[in-house]
């Protein structure tokens, strides 16, 4: 299984010892910034499956840093980590794409456990992400479902040489719209 990268972000450098530690001892592949400048420089030289960022540091704060890490991938998780947690700036992280909001001092399971929620909503994301990619062609009729503008799996299907004259997109895929369904369930009923 692929290890996954932290970069862990924190002013304080015994909770960026203990805490890189801890993560490495997990088999984490960790990368330890100790002020939100080298946090944001090491995001612009790296790609990272997850940042944690204290939030409170002389220059840079853990706000941009998680700006920083959303604008590079919107699929890297970030957790706030912080000693001087209010409602209002839990739920400014959160308007600002945090994916969690840790208050310290933070138990080393509580955070491996909030690790692992980050994660398991890193991979349905990547997953949305595949699947918008993916063009569905009905296997009977070769009609090529539309999903652009409206609800995935609701969209219209249209000719194969319609679609392709006006847009070029993704993968193709299998699948049966609801008119070959219908005739293929009758003909299935009939013998």
């Amino acid at each position: 299984m692929e290890r996954k990268s932290i970069l862990l972000v924190d002013d304080e450098r015994l909770i960026l010892h203990s805490l890189s530690r801890d993560l490495a001892y997990e088999n984490f592949a960790v990368t330890a910034a100790s002020s939100g400048e080298e946090g944001i420089a090491r995001i612009d030289d790296t790609h990272f499956d997850l940042v944690i960022t204290d939030l409170l540091m002389p220059g840079i704060d853990g706000f941009q840093v998680l700006k920083a890490a959303k604008r590079r991938n919107m699929l890297t998780m970030v957790i706030i980590l912080t000693g001087h947690a209010d409602k209002k700036t839990s739920i400014d992280a959160l308007r600002l794409d945090a994916d969690d909001f840790i208050e310290k001092p933070c138990d080393t399971e509580e955070l491996l456990y909030r690790i692992s929620n980050c994660f398991a909503k890193q991979d349905v994301q990547k997953k949305v992400v595949l699947h918008e990619n993916i063009l569905m062609v009905c296997c009977y009729c070769n009609k090529i479902r539309c999903d652009r503008q409206g609800v995935l799996g609701k969209g219209q299907w249209y000719q194969v040489e319609d679609y392709l004259a006006a847009i070029q997109w993704g993968k193709i895929s299998h699948g049966c719209c609801p008119n070959c369904l219908e005739k293929q369930i009758q003909k299935i009923h009939l013998h």
